[in-house]
């Protein structure tokens, strides 16, 4: 049964000064240029609603945004709740602020993406890599280990904080659990960026959220699993551990001062959806995504991850086995109106999200599973990704290498020498190259490797790869 975004706005705050903007437009003198006008540049602005002077006054002075964070809050259990339109980059930098100070060291899970690396040079913070396992029938990274964390943590009695990512981007749930007592018997926090885990904890199908399990903080991303505009966040807290004005600190310094008010009342409208009609519509998608595994699981060859331990609203197709290349499929789902999350040679990730029906569903099965057959040949090794098996190598900070002295060098000379950029491929943009890291053959074979799966590179300033950004010496 559909539901009326208008029935959520008793709930909802936010959604409701959005709505009420739009019953009773005023005659702005304010931001933005548009001033609500449509003749202008057409519809691409439509429902661009400011929060100040617009979902409420410029002095804040109704205080919405104040009581949706509230209602946001209680709904996961957190002691703060803070909305972002800069999606999980900018709340992931905020936490990094919030643990930083006089610089530092934290536990970061090497799995982690790009924006908390980035986040640690804002913070002058340096990191302790922890690695995960992988899964030897997949090649994909598990969640890391609560042993590896409890021994690094041993080896590094100073550090602040533990950051892990889980779920994975393939989907592949870790022990958080684990990392929260492992993480507490050292009396540091444990982050999680669960931004692909919005979803998480709202039904018995579904894993627990970090919150649940015992962690410090998580950031979500609304926008990811639930319905809301792109580029909406949150940041959720408990502050024994962590204190809520460094955090607050945190947020304000890395927020953008024009916030978008519809990606806040999304945020906020989604929140209300979730709490009252979450279980059941998180039970229908998990029903129509549990048949459509089945379904696929049917293709000779075709790897479809499942189990205790997978994000039951995530599809993860490995295709080794039918010796299809992903890229091939792709296409043919780009051909038919199915584009996929992330696609290469040997791996194919779905995303389904309480907005997927059967019928959506059912039809992704049939079209994967055509196209799988119309590319089959003869099977490959099961290895997995090159870039989730690269050591790295510290040479110096990551703050001190992204403001020292770079040149561009040949790749081939590149080797030895210490990366003043970072260096991913995306998706899913974990890092292979970071600044201060040294250059090894072992990371260019592996990023050449993702490059020729189908995977792009980026945030290199030459993306083609023939140059590299290193410290002079």
């Amino acid at each position: 049964m559909p539901t009326d975004p208008r029935d959520l706005r008793d709930d909802a705050p936010l959604l409701d000064a959005w709505l009420r903007f739009g019953q009773e437009p005023p005659t702005p003198f304010t931001i933005p240029g548009h001033k609500q006008r449509r003749d202008l540049v057409g519809d691409v602005v439509a429902g661009d609603v400011p929060l100040y002077a617009g979902l409420d006054t410029m002095k804040l002075t109704k205080g919405v945004l104040a009581e949706a964070e509230a209602r946001a809050a209680r709904l996961w259990g957190a002691d703060v709740c803070r909305f972002s339109t800069g999606g999980a980059t900018h709340a992931n930098q905020a936490v990094a602020l919030a643990v930083g100070g006089d610089g530092g060291r934290v536990v970061v899970s090497r799995t982690l993406h790009r924006s908390l690396l980035i986040g640690l040079v804002l913070a002058g913070l340096t990191p302790v890599w922890v690695r995960p396992e992988i899964d030897p029938a997949t090649g994909l990274p598990r969640g890391v280990q609560p042993d590896s964390v409890r021994r690094v943590l041993a080896e590094n009695p100073d550090v602040r904080a533990v950051f892990v990512g889980d779920p994975s981007y393939v989907g592949l749930v870790g022990d958080v659990a684990g990392l929260a007592e492992a993480a507490h018997e050292h009396d540091v926090p444990l982050v999680v960026d669960a931004a692909w885990a919005a979803h998480f904890g709202f039904h018995p199908d579904l894993p627990r959220h970090p919150l649940q399990l015992g962690a410090d903080a998580m950031i979500i991303s609304a926008h990811k699993t639930l319905p809301a505009w792109s580029q909406a966040a949150l940041v959720l807290a408990r502050t024994r551990r962590l204190d809520p004005a460094r955090l607050e600190a945190g947020v304000e310094a890395t927020a953008t001062t024009s916030p978008a008010g519809a990606v806040l009342a999304s945020t906020d409208a989604a929140r209300a959806l979730l709490e009252r009609d979450g279980e059941r519509l998180l039970g229908a998608a998990i029903g129509a995504t549990r048949s459509a595994r089945a379904r696929l699981a049917e293709v000779p060859g075709l790897v479809v991850l499942d189990g205790p331990h997978v994000d039951p609203l995530k599809l993860t197709l490995v295709l080794s086995g039918t010796g299809a290349d992903g890229n091939a499929v792709e296409q043919d789902l780009l051909a038919a109106g199915l584009p996929v999350e992330s696609a290469d040679r040997d791996v194919l990730v779905a995303v389904v999200t309480l907005a997927d029906t059967a019928e959506t569903l059912a039809t992704f099965a049939e079209a994967v599973a055509a196209s799988v057959e119309r590319h089959r040949g003869s099977p490959r090794p099961t290895a997995g990704p090159a870039v989730y098996r690269v050591e790295p190598v510290a040479a110096t900070t990551p703050r001190e290498a992204f403001f020292a002295s770079a040149e561009a060098v040949v790749v081939a000379r590149a080797v030895g020498r210490v990366s003043a950029e970072l260096v991913a491929p995306y998706p899913p943009g974990i890092p292979v190259l970071a600044p201060g890291e040294r250059v090894t053959a072992e990371a260019l074979a592996a990023l050449d490797q993702a490059r020729r799966l189908g995977v792009r590179i980026a945030y290199a300033a030459d993306p083609s790869l023939r140059t590299l950004r290193v410290l002079k010496d």
